[in-house]
Protein backbone atom coordinates (compact mmCIF):
# COMPACT_ATOMS: atom_id res chain seq x y z
CA UNK A 1 0.00 0.00 0.00
CA UNK A 2 1.27 3.39 -0.92
CA UNK A 3 2.22 5.09 1.96
CA UNK A 4 1.14 8.85 2.54
CA UNK A 5 0.90 11.99 5.30
CA UNK A 6 -1.98 12.82 7.40
CA UNK A 7 -2.38 16.60 8.47
CA UNK A 8 -4.54 17.69 10.83
CA UNK A 9 -5.55 21.14 9.62
CA UNK A 10 -7.69 23.86 11.84
CA UNK A 11 -7.39 27.42 10.66
CA UNK A 12 -5.11 28.48 13.56
CA UNK A 13 -1.32 29.11 13.74
CA UNK A 14 -1.12 25.28 14.58
CA UNK A 15 -2.70 24.35 11.98
CA UNK A 16 -0.40 26.10 9.56
CA UNK A 17 2.85 25.01 11.24
CA UNK A 18 1.77 21.14 10.30
CA UNK A 19 0.80 21.96 7.15
CA UNK A 20 3.94 23.50 6.42
CA UNK A 21 5.80 20.63 8.20
CA UNK A 22 3.54 18.25 6.04
CA UNK A 23 4.49 19.83 2.82
CA UNK A 24 8.16 19.66 3.64
CA UNK A 25 8.07 15.54 4.29
CA UNK A 26 5.83 15.50 1.56
CA UNK A 27 7.68 16.98 -0.93
CA UNK A 28 11.43 15.65 0.40
CA UNK A 29 10.24 12.25 0.79
CA UNK A 30 7.73 12.09 -2.89
CA UNK A 31 4.82 11.18 -0.30
CA UNK A 32 0.93 12.56 -1.32
CA UNK A 33 -0.07 14.74 1.38
CA UNK A 34 -3.51 14.10 3.26
CA UNK A 35 -4.98 17.29 4.91
CA UNK A 36 -7.66 16.54 7.29
CA UNK A 37 -9.84 18.45 9.35
CA UNK A 38 -11.96 16.58 11.81
CA UNK A 39 -15.42 17.72 12.94
CA UNK A 40 -17.55 16.11 16.18
CA UNK A 41 -19.78 13.26 15.14
CA UNK A 42 -23.69 14.03 15.86
CA UNK A 43 -24.08 13.48 19.46
CA UNK A 44 -20.69 14.97 20.45
CA UNK A 45 -21.68 18.96 20.08
CA UNK A 46 -22.56 20.44 22.94
CA UNK A 47 -26.23 20.95 23.95
CA UNK A 48 -25.82 24.76 23.70
CA UNK A 49 -25.09 23.80 20.05
CA UNK A 50 -27.71 21.08 18.71
CA UNK A 51 -27.05 18.33 16.25
CA UNK A 52 -29.56 20.07 13.34
CA UNK A 53 -29.06 19.42 9.94
CA UNK A 54 -28.77 22.85 8.70
CA UNK A 55 -26.01 23.36 11.41
CA UNK A 56 -24.15 20.19 10.39
CA UNK A 57 -24.40 21.32 6.55
CA UNK A 58 -23.11 25.00 7.49
CA UNK A 59 -19.98 23.66 9.14
CA UNK A 60 -19.46 21.19 6.56
CA UNK A 61 -19.46 23.74 4.21
CA UNK A 62 -16.86 25.62 6.18
CA UNK A 63 -14.68 22.96 6.60
CA UNK A 64 -14.54 22.58 2.68
CA UNK A 65 -13.54 26.21 2.77
CA UNK A 66 -10.91 25.93 5.13
CA UNK A 67 -9.62 22.52 2.66
CA UNK A 68 -9.49 24.75 -0.27
CA UNK A 69 -7.66 27.77 1.47
CA UNK A 70 -5.01 25.11 2.84
CA UNK A 71 -4.77 23.58 -0.98
CA UNK A 72 -3.46 27.18 -2.01
CA UNK A 73 -0.83 26.91 0.51
CA UNK A 74 0.63 23.72 -0.93
CA UNK A 75 2.98 24.21 -3.83
CA UNK A 76 2.73 22.41 -7.30
CA UNK A 77 4.40 19.29 -7.48
CA UNK A 78 3.08 18.12 -3.83
CA UNK A 79 0.73 15.20 -4.65
CA UNK A 80 -2.49 16.19 -1.91
CA UNK A 81 -5.99 15.92 -1.35
CA UNK A 82 -8.13 17.57 1.51
CA UNK A 83 -10.72 15.32 3.83
CA UNK A 84 -13.38 16.77 6.22
CA UNK A 85 -13.80 13.63 8.99
CA UNK A 86 -16.28 12.91 11.55
CA UNK A 87 -15.19 11.82 15.08
CA UNK A 88 -15.39 11.65 18.48
CA UNK A 89 -12.10 13.75 18.89
CA UNK A 90 -10.18 15.73 16.01
CA UNK A 91 -7.25 13.10 17.33
CA UNK A 92 -9.38 10.14 16.96
CA UNK A 93 -10.53 11.30 13.38
CA UNK A 94 -6.72 11.66 12.71
CA UNK A 95 -5.91 8.53 13.03
CA UNK A 96 -8.88 6.79 11.49
CA UNK A 97 -7.95 8.65 8.78
CA UNK A 98 -4.49 7.19 8.67
CA UNK A 99 -5.38 4.03 8.68
CA UNK A 100 -7.71 4.37 5.92
CA UNK A 101 -5.21 5.68 3.79
CA UNK A 102 -2.43 3.63 4.80
CA UNK A 103 -0.78 6.66 6.20
CA UNK A 104 3.01 6.15 7.88
CA UNK A 105 3.27 9.52 9.54
CA UNK A 106 0.40 11.81 11.28
CA UNK A 107 1.74 15.70 11.81
CA UNK A 108 0.52 17.97 14.25
CA UNK A 109 1.35 21.71 15.54
CA UNK A 110 1.89 23.17 18.74
CA UNK A 111 -1.06 24.24 20.99
CA UNK A 112 -1.87 27.73 20.50
CA UNK A 113 0.39 30.08 23.11
CA UNK A 114 3.47 27.96 22.50
CA UNK A 115 6.99 29.92 22.11
CA UNK A 116 7.39 30.98 18.72
CA UNK A 117 10.34 28.00 17.28
CA UNK A 118 9.33 25.79 20.42
CA UNK A 119 7.02 22.93 21.53
CA UNK A 120 4.21 23.28 23.35
CA UNK A 121 1.48 19.90 23.19
CA UNK A 122 -1.73 20.46 23.60
CA UNK A 123 -5.15 18.07 23.70
CA UNK A 124 -4.86 16.71 20.11
CA UNK A 125 -1.26 16.22 20.05
CA UNK A 126 -0.81 14.71 23.53
CA UNK A 127 -3.72 12.55 22.78
CA UNK A 128 -2.18 11.12 19.82
CA UNK A 129 1.30 10.85 21.74
CA UNK A 130 -0.35 8.17 23.85
CA UNK A 131 -2.30 5.94 21.68
CA UNK A 132 -1.27 6.75 17.66
CA UNK A 133 0.28 3.19 16.04
CA UNK A 134 1.79 5.30 13.56
CA UNK A 135 4.52 7.58 14.06
CA UNK A 136 3.33 11.38 15.01
CA UNK A 137 5.12 14.42 13.44
CA UNK A 138 4.92 17.48 15.49
CA UNK A 139 5.66 21.05 13.94
CA UNK A 140 7.32 23.54 16.11
CA UNK A 141 5.37 26.89 17.10
CA UNK A 142 5.72 29.46 14.41
CA UNK A 143 7.04 27.20 11.50
CA UNK A 144 4.97 27.89 9.42
CA UNK A 145 5.98 32.34 9.87
CA UNK A 146 9.93 31.08 10.02
CA UNK A 147 12.26 32.26 7.63
CA UNK A 148 13.04 28.61 6.74
CA UNK A 149 9.54 27.62 6.01
CA UNK A 150 10.23 25.82 2.69
CA UNK A 151 13.10 24.51 3.40
CA UNK A 152 13.31 20.56 2.50
CA UNK A 153 14.28 18.10 5.01
CA UNK A 154 18.17 18.71 5.38
CA UNK A 155 19.32 16.27 7.82
CA UNK A 156 17.38 13.17 10.24
CA UNK A 157 18.99 13.25 14.02
CA UNK A 158 18.19 10.16 15.96
CA UNK A 159 18.58 9.94 19.77
CA UNK A 160 19.83 6.57 20.22
CA UNK A 161 19.96 4.97 23.95
CA UNK A 162 20.10 1.84 25.43
CA UNK A 163 16.38 0.71 25.99
CA UNK A 164 14.09 -1.43 23.57
CA UNK A 165 13.52 -0.13 20.55
CA UNK A 166 16.45 0.83 19.35
CA UNK A 167 16.89 -0.59 16.46
CA UNK A 168 13.25 0.78 14.82
CA UNK A 169 13.96 3.70 15.88
CA UNK A 170 17.61 3.23 13.72
CA UNK A 171 15.76 1.83 11.04
CA UNK A 172 13.13 4.55 10.88
CA UNK A 173 15.65 7.32 10.75
CA UNK A 174 17.59 5.72 7.78
CA UNK A 175 14.45 5.11 5.87
CA UNK A 176 13.69 8.86 6.29
CA UNK A 177 17.26 10.04 5.73
CA UNK A 178 17.37 8.19 2.14
CA UNK A 179 13.82 8.76 1.20
CA UNK A 180 14.38 12.57 1.51
CA UNK A 181 17.85 12.90 0.07
CA UNK A 182 19.26 14.35 3.36
CA UNK A 183 22.17 13.84 5.82
CA UNK A 184 21.96 11.39 8.98
CA UNK A 185 23.25 12.29 12.48
CA UNK A 186 23.04 10.11 15.70
CA UNK A 187 23.76 11.41 19.14
CA UNK A 188 23.84 9.42 22.60
CA UNK A 189 21.42 10.04 25.18
CA UNK A 190 23.02 6.74 27.04
CA UNK A 191 23.32 9.23 30.33
CA UNK A 192 19.77 9.95 30.32
CA UNK A 193 18.91 5.59 30.01
CA UNK A 194 20.72 5.44 33.47
CA UNK A 195 18.88 5.04 37.09
CA UNK A 196 17.38 8.24 37.99
CA UNK A 197 19.14 9.75 41.16
CA UNK A 198 22.74 9.14 39.57
CA UNK A 199 25.08 12.33 39.86
CA UNK A 200 26.61 14.00 36.93
CA UNK A 201 29.75 12.70 37.40
CA UNK A 202 28.34 9.00 37.34
CA UNK A 203 26.45 10.19 34.39
CA UNK A 204 29.66 11.28 32.46
CA UNK A 205 31.21 8.08 33.48
CA UNK A 206 28.29 6.34 32.02
CA UNK A 207 28.37 8.18 28.79
CA UNK A 208 32.43 7.69 28.25
CA UNK A 209 32.18 3.66 29.18
CA UNK A 210 28.53 3.49 26.92
CA UNK A 211 28.19 6.06 24.53
CA UNK A 212 30.77 5.37 22.22
CA UNK A 213 29.68 1.79 21.87
CA UNK A 214 26.27 2.84 21.33
CA UNK A 215 27.13 4.89 18.46
CA UNK A 216 29.53 2.08 17.27
CA UNK A 217 27.34 -0.51 17.71
CA UNK A 218 24.38 2.03 15.82
CA UNK A 219 27.07 3.04 12.98
CA UNK A 220 27.86 -0.67 12.22
CA UNK A 221 23.81 -1.62 11.73
CA UNK A 222 23.57 0.93 9.12
CA UNK A 223 23.23 -0.43 5.61
CA UNK A 224 25.81 -0.45 3.19
CA UNK A 225 26.67 2.86 1.52
CA UNK A 226 24.94 4.93 4.14
CA UNK A 227 26.95 6.86 6.68
CA UNK A 228 26.00 9.15 9.84
CA UNK A 229 27.91 11.81 11.65
CA UNK A 230 28.25 10.80 15.19
CA UNK A 231 27.49 12.58 17.79
CA UNK A 232 27.48 12.83 22.14
CA UNK A 233 24.78 15.11 23.60
CA UNK A 234 26.87 16.39 26.85
CA UNK A 235 24.75 18.18 29.47
CA UNK A 236 23.48 17.51 33.40
CA UNK A 237 19.81 17.19 32.02
CA UNK A 238 18.51 16.30 28.96
CA UNK A 239 17.35 19.52 28.30
CA UNK A 240 21.02 21.45 29.21
CA UNK A 241 21.69 18.17 26.27
CA UNK A 242 19.76 18.84 23.62
CA UNK A 243 19.88 22.93 23.99
CA UNK A 244 23.69 22.56 23.33
CA UNK A 245 23.13 20.80 19.90
CA UNK A 246 23.32 22.56 16.81
CA UNK A 247 20.76 22.53 14.39
CA UNK A 248 20.62 23.50 10.55
CA UNK A 249 17.34 24.56 9.07
CA UNK A 250 15.10 21.86 7.86
CA UNK A 251 16.74 19.67 10.39
CA UNK A 252 14.08 16.75 12.31
CA UNK A 253 14.22 15.01 15.34
CA UNK A 254 13.22 11.36 15.75
CA UNK A 255 13.19 9.45 18.54
CA UNK A 256 11.49 6.31 19.98
CA UNK A 257 8.06 6.04 22.60
CA UNK A 258 8.70 5.11 26.11
CA UNK A 259 9.15 1.34 26.81
CA UNK A 260 5.90 1.52 28.85
CA UNK A 261 4.14 2.01 25.03
CA UNK A 262 1.65 -1.47 24.38
CA UNK A 263 3.44 -2.65 21.06
CA UNK A 264 2.36 -0.80 17.77
CA UNK A 265 1.32 2.33 20.52
CA UNK A 266 2.94 5.45 21.22
CA UNK A 267 3.77 6.37 24.67
CA UNK A 268 5.47 9.62 25.23
CA UNK A 269 8.42 8.86 27.31
CA UNK A 270 9.82 11.34 29.79
CA UNK A 271 13.12 12.20 28.51
CA UNK A 272 11.40 13.04 24.66
CA UNK A 273 8.91 14.98 26.82
CA UNK A 274 11.92 16.77 28.88
CA UNK A 275 13.34 17.50 24.98
CA UNK A 276 10.30 19.18 23.64
CA UNK A 277 10.34 21.64 26.06
CA UNK A 278 13.96 23.08 24.09
CA UNK A 279 14.04 21.71 20.67
CA UNK A 280 13.75 24.12 18.31
CA UNK A 281 13.00 21.80 15.17
CA UNK A 282 10.16 19.15 14.61
CA UNK A 283 10.15 15.85 15.89
CA UNK A 284 9.09 12.66 15.04
CA UNK A 285 8.09 9.98 18.10
CA UNK A 286 8.00 5.92 16.48
CA UNK A 287 6.04 3.56 18.23
CA UNK A 288 8.91 0.74 19.87
CA UNK A 289 7.23 -2.01 17.06
CA UNK A 290 6.77 0.61 14.46
CA UNK A 291 6.91 0.31 10.71
CA UNK A 292 9.08 2.62 8.86
CA UNK A 293 7.60 6.28 8.54
CA UNK A 294 7.00 6.87 4.99
CA UNK A 295 7.72 3.51 3.77
CA UNK A 296 6.53 2.56 0.40
CA UNK A 297 5.91 6.74 -0.20
CA UNK A 298 5.44 6.78 -4.56
CA UNK A 299 8.57 8.20 -6.40
CA UNK A 300 8.99 12.08 -6.27
CA UNK A 301 7.81 14.19 -9.21
CA UNK A 302 4.76 11.81 -9.23
CA UNK A 303 1.78 13.95 -10.32
CA UNK A 304 0.27 15.95 -8.01
CA UNK A 305 -3.65 15.74 -7.38
CA UNK A 306 -6.13 17.81 -5.52
CA UNK A 307 -8.93 16.11 -4.36
CA UNK A 308 -11.69 17.01 -1.18
CA UNK A 309 -14.09 14.69 0.17
CA UNK A 310 -16.47 14.87 3.25
CA UNK A 311 -17.92 11.85 4.95
CA UNK A 312 -21.43 13.18 4.03
CA UNK A 313 -19.93 12.41 0.41
CA UNK A 314 -18.21 9.08 0.85
CA UNK A 315 -21.30 7.96 2.92
CA UNK A 316 -20.67 6.20 6.61
CA UNK A 317 -16.52 4.92 6.08
CA UNK A 318 -15.61 8.06 7.79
Amino acid sequence: MTRAIVVGFRPTNSGSDALALGVRLARSAGAHLHVVTVLPREGALSAAVPPERSYETHIQKQARTWLRDAAGRIPAGVSHSGHVRLGESFAEGLVEAAEEFGAGLIVVGAANGGLFGYHRIGSVASELLHSSPVPVALAPAGLARGIDADTDVSRVTAAIGTRPGADVLLDAAVRLAAMTDSGLRLISLVPFDVPAGLGTGAMRLVDDALGEDVLARASDALPEGVDAELEHAPGATVEEAVARLAWKPGEMLIVGSSRLAQPRRLFLGSTAAKMLHVLPVPMIVVPRTSHDPLADAPEKGERAATTITTDTERGADA
